[in-house]
């Protein structure tokens, strides 16, 4: 495509942007025909693209051309038609590809602020290609970049124009495989270490109710995507699990930071309202967990492949240290409530553990803690859990889920007062445990907040390991 060059140099920025795309797809698909494996877009062919569509300068005496604001939109909307009309996959992804993989040069920055315009307007008007093709890139990419373009999608749909937030909340069924990496993403870009990388209330909603309409959309990539290993540490996680489990247990310490002035009952302005989305979520998750065996065994990775990993759970256990040295330290909540939501925190990751390892989503060895000076979290917390017996919680196994509108009709609700014992895995009927006395539910949940109904699982669960102070 070398020689388009000069025919390209007189047009206006935006008739050569629209030109070279329309040569770039006749040379894609011609090159597709071939049966070249792996096919490749040649070194040329990309110079073009940086010149002519993301004006990156052809040398630093040329001044790079600029699109002014009309023509930008107009350029999005001709690439949107562009994916759309293009009935092959493997094409659109090759092209996709030429525009927006990162060579690690000066037009990276002009390639993350168009193809940031780009998804969000494909979310805008529907263009489902588009959104595909960005779930592989964020498959492919650095995270650092993954992270950069979920910052700019939720600030378009999240921040910045208010009640937009159904557009992006309606993409869930129409593909699912960029959902699950956008909460993947998301997870890796809010790690709850400040206010600023905590999500937004409106996000956190969104990813709670796809969840729980369907809690196999965080595992659509790891289903969909062949694996023998571990993935590269640059990447994403395989699945979202990770970060979600992250989230849960944080939030009771994370969301209680000296942000927010207390309210007149010791409670934060904010508190009310994710208290009972976190515990949904965590549900959520422990769900998710509970469908792992099957699909493990089906691709014969169960004992192989750890979703979750260590070096993750060390930094988990290093920041639940120092959340716990803060709350130690708030004056403006009192010791009771402080020791409540310390509590929760470390029950919360006692629970995700001992699921998570019952059904294959980590893999260690019993007894074996995590190499951190961490006090509280090292020796009381993962010793306990690690070297405890595995317990199967049979009362999360089916939806509905979390404050469903139907979950007062749940196994779960149903059943308050019947907590699950450990059993063993292949005799669930005779307890290998003599059963234990049912701790104090813990104050989780207002009940001005009647929507959010109470889990039974997170407040009446016999827990016969209690972490010390």
């Amino acid at each position: 495509m070398g020689d388009i060059r000069q025919s390209l140099l007189p047009r206006d920025v935006l008739s050569a942007a629209k030109e070279l795309l329309y040569h770039l797809d006749i040379y894609i698909c011609n090159l597709v025909q071939s049966g070249r494996q792996p096919p490749q877009v040649d070194s040329k062919t990309l110079e073009l693209v940086e010149e002519f569509i993301l004006h990156a300068p052809k040398d630093r005496n040329t001044p790079g051309r600029r699109m002014s604001a009309l023509q930008e939109l107009q350029l999005l909307e001709i690439m949107c038609s562009c994916f759309q009309e293009q009935s092959r996959d493997t094409v659109r992804q090759l092209m996709f590809s030429a525009l927006f993989s990162l060579q690690g040069n000066q037009a990276d920055e002009s390639r993350m602020g168009l193809l940031g315009k780009l998804v969000s307007m494909a979310i805008a008007v529907g263009r489902i290609p588009i959104l595909e093709c960005a779930a592989t890139w964020l498959q492919r990419t650095h995270r650092v970049y993954c992270v950069r373009l979920a910052q700019v999608l939720v600030d378009d749909y999240c921040s910045m124009v208010p009640g937009s937030v159904p557009t992006l909340q309606n993409i869930h069924s129409a593909s699912p495989r960029f959902c699950c990496q956008f909460i993947t993403a998301v997870t890796t870009l809010y790690d709850l270490t400040t206010e600023e990388l905590t999500p937004p209330l409106e996000l956190l909603q969104m990813i709670v109710s796809w969840i729980q309409d369907d809690p196999r959309l965080v595992l659509i990539t790891f289903l969909n995507t062949p694996l023998s290993g571990s993935q590269p540490i640059s990447s994403l996680d395989v699945t979202p699990l990770g970060g979600l489990m992250r989230w849960c247990v944080k939030a009771p310490l994370a969301y209680r930071r000296d942000k927010k002035p207390a309210l007149t009952n010791g409670s934060t302005e904010n508190e009310p309202e994710t208290g009972p989305l976190f515990s949904a979520l965590h549900l959520s998750v422990l769900q998710v967990f509970m469908l792992l065996p099957n699909i493990l065994n089906e691709k014969g990775l169960f004992g192989r492949l750890a979703l979750l990993q260590m070096e993750s759970l060390a930094t988990l256990t290093s920041d639940l240290s120092r959340l716990l040295d803060q709350a130690d330290k708030h004056t403006h909540t009192s010791s009771t409530d402080t020791h409540a939501l310390s509590q929760l925190t470390l029950d919360r990751l006692a629970q995700a553990l001992q699921v998570a390892m019952a059904n294959g989503a980590l893999l260690c060895s019993r007894g074996k803690s995590v190499d951190r000076e961490d006090g509280k979290i090292k020796v009381v917390l993962l010793q306990l859990v690690l070297s405890g017996p595995v317990m199967y919680y049979n009362n999360i196994h089916t939806p509905p889920l979390a404050f469903s509108p139907h979950a007062a009709h749940s196994p779960i609700a149903s059943h308050p007062t019947h907590p699950t014992h450990p059993t063993h895995p292949t005799h669930p009927t005779h307890p290998t445990h003599p059963a234990h006395t049912s701790h104090t539910p813990l104050a989780t949940h207002p009940s001005s907040h009647p929507q959010y109904p109470g889990q039974a699982f997170m407040t009446g669960m016999p827990f016969p390991f209690r972490p010390s102070h």
